[in-house]
């Protein structure tokens, strides 16, 4: 049921980037293009972006069941599918152009991930890091490799800046889920539980935070790589902060450990590839690339 619900829960999230890219494509055909923080109020006054959004609770809804039910270092690892569901969804709500080394990775994401929710099978774990200090020490780190991130791509083209950002979000993402399964936890004794607890406002700050740097990820034009971008950094910061954190460990036996790594690095290998293999999505209304000197006559 676990496994299912993360499936559902990166269906939504990959439809949900679809939808919300499509409105910040409708507002750069008016004139009106995403290019910073600031301009992202614009969205909220485009209905196909709005519809982006409720799909996109919807992921976090199923996500947050998925937790409730199954390991992090498990659940995480499957939301690698989003950029399997991206492609054609991309291709069909945004005219994004899908190459056979596009198709190829996503089959070879099916591949890795097939193998190791087969073999994958961690430890119990806790489901409240001990001491808390740690939670501080994991969201410095990783909010520290996010603004770097968010840094370096600022100096890129479309492509890089589409995924530096999304590996931003990624990376705050998983540093989300990592809030939402305590939360969750309280949630099933009272709701006054859970807003006396500090992990619910990490869940929602860090999470709103990975929210807006998606948006100006997906305001590049390139799902390809921003939606890549994601897939890759939120499992793997999931995994390393499971383990850290949650004392969740793939230990039984060796082997299997073994297969599970090497499976989901195959995983990761074939998004990363999807994002080599991207080509540039024109944003619409953008002003065209200069056009070449003509040669000088002889």
């Amino acid at each position: 049921m676990a496994g299912l619900l993360a499936l559902l829960s990166a269906f939504c999230f990959a439809l949900a980037a679809a939808l919300q890219q499509k409105g910040t494509f409708t507002l750069a055909a008016r004139g009106e293009a995403v290019t910073g923080v600031k301009t992202l109020l614009r969205l909220v006054l485009v209905p196909v972006w709005l519809l982006g959004t409720l799909v996109l609770l919807l992921g976090y809804v199923t996500q947050a069941g998925a937790l409730d039910r199954g390991k992090l270092v498990v659940i995480q690892p499957l939301l690698v599918m989003t950029i399997v569901f991206a492609l054609p969804l991309g291709r069909w709500l945004t005219g994004q152009t899908v190459v056979r080394r596009q198709w190829l990775g996503a089959a070879t994401v099916v591949v890795g991930l097939s193998l190791f929710v087969i073999v994958g099978d961690p430890d119990s774990g806790v489901s409240t890091p001990d001491p808390t200090s740690a939670y501080v020490i994991a969201l410095v780190a990783v909010s520290a490799l996010a603004v770097l991130a968010i840094v370096l791509g600022s100096r890129g083209g479309a492509s890089m800046k589409a995924a530096a950002f999304g590996a931003a979000a990624g990376l705050w993402f998983g540093l989300s889920a990592t809030f939402t399964k305590p939360t969750v936890d309280q949630l099933h004794v009272s709701l006054s539980d859970v807003l006396s607890n500090p992990e619910v406002y990490g869940l929602l700050g860090f999470g709103f935070l990975a929210f807006v740097v998606q948006q100006l990820s997906l305001a590049t034009g390139q799902l390809a790589p921003a939606m890549a971008a994601v897939s890759v950094c939120n499992p793997i910061i999931s995994v390393l902060l499971g383990v850290a954190l949650f004392d969740e460990r793939l230990t039984r036996p060796w082997w299997h450990v073994l297969v599970a790594a090497l499976a989901l690095a195959l995983a990761l290998y074939g998004a990363v590839s999807i994002t080599m293999a991207n080509q540039e999505r024109a944003v619409p209304g953008a002003d065209p690339p200069p056009a070449a000197p003509e040669p000088a006559a002889a």
